[in-house]
């Protein structure tokens, strides 16, 4: 017996576009394998292997059966070393209750989304942006508007382009800096001229995906949560 996939999947399902950057990388597969010497943009990987000492933390922790459920936010000994990392490289204070561990970028947003939006919140997505931004906002029922910025501006939105497009429907603001597809860097300034945009609202949450901070060859990285901004 046959079935029609489109009828055991829900809706929702159904309307979700594939993402471009799986059927790109899809496609250079698919192409390496009849022999064309393929150079694919598609997936963000980096050229190099995982480092040694992180495989061979992996293969001690199996030995040591480090294989069963861990707390749903994740281990303290990994936590703690997130709270250091955040105050070293960002001068961030934190505490473990803060922080939740996740599979990547991609599980943290779709949570994050799915735990703070309601159908009919607006989602400003800074725009070239990374495509699942917009494929998760609308999964969860929010509404994405997008603010673009051009070559002429670097492919960095602006402080007055926030302002612009905040509504009283607005509940979050998503971009990555630096930012994938463009490679753009917001600098500290830059990120506390759209801070103080955002400080009025206090409904309105910051999502900021900084999963390349280290691919950065410009600056030292900022992060908007580091800016200190007084609530009027």
């Amino acid at each position: 017996m046959a079935f029609d996939l489109k009828i055991m999947v829900a809706d929702k399902i159904q309307e979700m576009t594939e993402s471009a950057t799986i059927r790109m990388a899809q496609k250079a597969r698919e192409l390496a394998s009849k022999g064309v010497n393929v150079i694919s943009l598609s997936l963000g990987e980096p050229d190099f292997d995982t480092p040694e000492h992180i495989k061979d933390a992996a293969i001690d922790g199996l030995h040591k059966g480090m294989t069963k459920y861990t707390p749903v936010s994740g281990t303290l000994e990994l936590k703690n070393a997130i709270i250091r990392k955040m105050k070293r490289d960002s001068g961030l204070e934190y505490q473990g209750n803060q922080i939740v561990i996740s599979n990547g970028a991609k599980q943290s947003i779709f949570n994050i989304c799915t735990a703070v939006i309601d159908p009919g919140d607006e989602v400003i997505i800074f725009a070239p942006y990374w495509v699942s931004y917009f494929e998760i906002v609308k999964f969860c029922n929010g509404t994405p508007v997008i603010v673009s910025a051009g070559i002429e501006d670097e492919f960095k939105v602006s402080a007055a382009q926030v302002a612009a497009a905040i509504t009283p429907k607005t509940r979050m603001i998503i971009f990555s800096s630096p930012c994938n597809p463009t490679g753009s860097v917001f600098t500290g300034d830059e990120l506390a001229a759209i801070a103080e945009v955002i400080k009025a609202h206090d409904n309105i949450v910051v999502v900021s995906d900084e999963i390349y901070e280290y691919i950065n060859f410009q600056s030292k990285h900022a992060s908007i949560a580091s800016v200190q901004v007084c609530r009027r």
